[in-house]
């Protein structure tokens, strides 16, 4: 049987279609293979938020070509090869194949295609197509991801997704409950919804404060979560599902961006500051104990050390986990154009000191936590110690020593220390009289 090799880059969306792209291959007979040295097709899945990530697959294509025999087949898809289309074929020799989110259905015939020496690309969008008759192959089946809504409507000033994922559409909710039924069937307990902008869903009919409660229903289902949702989508609808379906967990990554409103205004975010705070405020008055997380981009063109200061002291007020990026240049976007970029040694210095406060604030929080009792799901074996990761309802990771039996089953974890990002743990059989937090 051909074996297929698949490299991923980037966010969750891109894992998911991943898991759809050897869906379309298992029915042509391809195995999956972790080996790229022993498959007859390679592809890279690919991400174009940054340069650096970009650059990154231009580096491993070089990388990857050394293991190509006559007859096998390397390309590049995902967000990366919708941007660049065409041209990355003729960037890189070595490319036999460039396909968009829209185009993996055409995977088959442009392999087949490729072997006879014919090299094409593939990045037409397609506003019907969310791949309902393939099912994914998923190499987790602990908790799996499941996309709900493909595309972007939003026109943030920095950001590539819209050109590389096109209009927002959203599927069905009878067939995401499908989907969600089929794998609580099989013994998936966790679920996590996919959306550019999740909590924007609407199908026509149901909005996603129906979507949770019907996913939150299903039977066999223990968690729900979603990411990534927009802030000011956060409806009362929205806020009443995830208070009243006890499956959503206690934890929203909720991407800011920035803590000045004149940087978000000319991010054309639909928020400022003040609403962006009154937002937190609903989400922690809704579902008491709420954990939350975030991104933050630094240097955003004109962006003043006055403003840098309004986004450490938004971190500050609100606590939040964070994600931080540079700003990076994405050639097609309106940010661009946009006068008075900050250099790199500015930004690399802002950046250092965002880095900083975040983990002091984890850290402190982290401390508080040790010495209490949380239920886990237990997600397997971590990369490195041999210990088993396990992860609490609102996102904090333990490592606990267990057996592999462990592995898709719920424990209750003593957190007995933190590095200041994760934590240890000990099982313990019963709830102690110590705190007992999700």
């Amino acid at each position: 049987m051909p074996r297929i090799y698949i490299e991923t880059y980037g966010c969750q969306m891109n894992v998911s279609d991943s898991e759809l792209m050897l869906g379309v291959l298992a029915r042509e007979g391809y195995v999956r293979t972790d080996d790229p040295a022993g498959a007859d097709v390679m592809l890279v899945n690919t991400c174009a938020v940054r340069d650096h990530a970009e650059q990154r697959v231009l580096g491993r294509m070089g990388e990857l070509k050394r293991h190509k025999r006559p007859g096998d087949v390397l390309g590049v898809v995902g967000c990366m090869a919708q941007r660049l289309g065409p041209t990355l074929l003729e960037r890189v020799p070595q490319v036999d194949l460039v396909i968009g989110p829209d185009g993996y259905r055409s995977l088959p015939e442009l392999i087949a295609r490729a072997r006879g020496g014919e090299r094409a690309a593939e990045v037409e969008f397609k506003s019907w197509e969310h791949y309902e008759d393939v099912p994914p192959v998923r190499a987790n089946s602990v908790s799996a991801f499941v996309t709900v809504q493909r595309g972007c409507d939003y026109r943030c000033t920095f950001c590539i997704v819209p050109m590389t994922r096109g209009p927002e559409r959203s599927r069905k909710l009878a067939d995401v409950v499908g989907e969600v039924t089929r794998l609580a069937e099989s013994g998936t307990t966790e679920v996590t919804l996919l959306g550019q902008t999740v909590n924007s869903y609407h199908d026509g009919e149901s909005d996603f404060a129906d979507l949770l409660r019907a996913v939150g229903a299903a039977p066999g289902i223990r968690r729900v979560r979603f990411t990534s949702p927009y802030p000011t989508d956060f409806t009362p609808g929205v806020l009443d599902a995830m208070a009243a379906t006890p499956s959503v967990c206690e934890h929203v990554h909720l991407p800011v961006q920035s803590g000045s409103s004149r940087v978000l205004k000319r991010m054309l975010r639909r928020y400022d500051r003040a609403r962006f705070l009154e937002v937190v405020a609903a989400l922690r008055q809704g579902i008491p104990g709420i954990a939350l997380s975030t991104d933050i981009i630094v240097g955003f063109p004109g962006e003043t050390e006055d403003e840098f200061q309004e986004t450490l002291s938004l971190v500050a007020e609100v606590g939040f986990d964070a994600y931080t990026f540079k700003y990076s240049v994405r050639e097609g976007t309106p940010a661009v154009r946009l006068k008075d970029h900050v250099t790199d040694d500015v930004q690399a210095e802002r950046l250092e000191r965002l880095i900083a406060l975040v983990r002091s604030g984890a850290r402190r929080k982290n401390i508080g936590l040790v010495g209490s009792t949380h239920e886990v799901l237990v997600e397997g074996r971590a990369k490195r110690g041999g210990l088993l990761q396990t992860r609490t309802r609102t996102n904090k990771i333990a490592l606990v020593d267990g057996p592999d039996e462990w592995m898709g089953t719920y424990r209750r974890v003593r957190f007995t220390g933190t590095t200041g990002s994760t934590f240890t743990g000990l099982p313990v059989e019963q709830p102690s009289r110590e705190a007992v937090v999700s």
